[in-house]
């Protein structure tokens, strides 16, 4: 389901500058899907995405766009162990879920109490937490339905 509020190419020009980049279509138009979808796309599903808004935009392109609205804090990267990445374009707090057969990734409203941080840092005498990042994984509906001999 798209989301409902999409951020106009301000933010993104601001955020842009603040940085020392510039602004670009092709950087607007990823930040504009992104901020457009709740799925969490690969960068080939967003190059893919924004062909048809700016049809000479170059996978690369999106790879090097995609980069630096993460490091504009306007998208999350999210990586796997595997080496593949999805993106996210909600920097709010929240987390994800994953489901491990279809690889679909799903939002999870919320956040951990700050007592339960502190309960973990009390844990690691050797290490000083500054953030964490909660991602749960199993069987999305579709897939748990499969599992039971059901049509996925």
């Amino acid at each position: 389901m798209p989301k409902q509020n999409v951020v106009p190419d301000e933010v993104l020009r601001d955020a842009l500058e603040s940085k020392g980049q510039r602004f670009t279509e092709q950087r607007a138009a990823v930040y504009r899907f992104l901020a457009s979808t709740d799925k969490h796309p690969t960068a080939d599903e967003v190059f893919l995405a924004v062909r048809s808004e700016v049809p000479v935009i170059s996978l690369a392109t999106v790879y090097k766009s995609l980069e630096t609205l993460v490091g504009c804090g306007l998208a999350v990267k999210l990586a796997y162990g595997d080496g593949s990445a999805r993106y996210d374009g909600r920097t709010d707090p929240h987390h994800h879920a994953r489901c491990v057969r279809c690889s679909r990734i799903f939002d999870i409203l919320g956040h951990l109490p700050p007592e339960s941080l502190s309960e973990l840092q009390n844990r690691t005498s050797d290490f000083q937490v500054t953030g964490y990042r909660l991602e749960l994984t199993g069987f999305c509906r579709e897939c748990t339905g499969a599992e039971q001999g059901e049509p996925a």
